[in-house]
């Protein structure tokens, strides 16, 4: 059995929980967001605490019993705190842009590329080359981030390239030169 699945939940100050029709529903300050379950997995809501149980002894609802109690804990703190994610770009010449709810990247392209915000994600310039992500759903904000990344990875020989901040790049020594 899984040790995240077993996991107590506690709900924060001035968040609500409700369970309706197999849909968990949190509400909190910044936002709400709800959860559909899988059949098989239940979810009891007592006082202040969450617990979430197996119904069956399959593979994938052993599988699922973590998975739930993770996205129900990630709702819990989304909407209560919220989630960040920084982005940086190294390059000459490369800038992130946010207008609105578009995103413009020039990567060392031959023409910029132009990416639609999601709903629920705010997109903050800290400087051309820094931006933050932010918002409730980690999920969200996690893919949203994967993507702006893939537009241009970091390589490993000068590190060019959009990186999560902080992120460490294992760099190669490249060619040497012949005697």
């Amino acid at each position: 059995m899984s040790r995240i699945g077993k996991r107590t939940l506690t709900i924060p100050e001035n968040v609500n929980v409700e369970l309706n029709n197999n849909v968990v529903t949190v509400k909190g300050p910044l936002g709400e967001l709800s959860l559909n379950l899988v059949k098989n997995i239940e979810v009891i809501i007592e006082d202040k605490t969450i617990m979430v149980k197996t119904l069956a002894e399959d593979k994938f609802t052993h599988a699922m019993h973590g998975t739930t109690n993770a996205n129900i804990r990630n709702m819990l703190i989304g909407v209560s705190e919220g989630y960040k994610k920084a982005l940086e770009i190294v390059g000459v010449g490369y800038k992130f842009n946010p207008q609105g709810e578009k995103l413009t990247i020039t990567a060392g392209y031959s023409h910029p590329v132009v990416m639609e915000i999601p709903k629920g994600i705010t997109v903050k310039a800290i400087s051309n080359t820094e931006i933050e992500l932010s918002g409730i759903d980690k999920e969200l904000i996690g893919e949203f981030a994967a993507n702006i990344r893939k537009v241009r990875k970091p390589e490993p020989y000068k590190g060019k390239g959009i990186k999560y901040k902080g992120e460490q790049i294992r760099r190669k020594e490249g060619k040497k030169a012949s005697k």
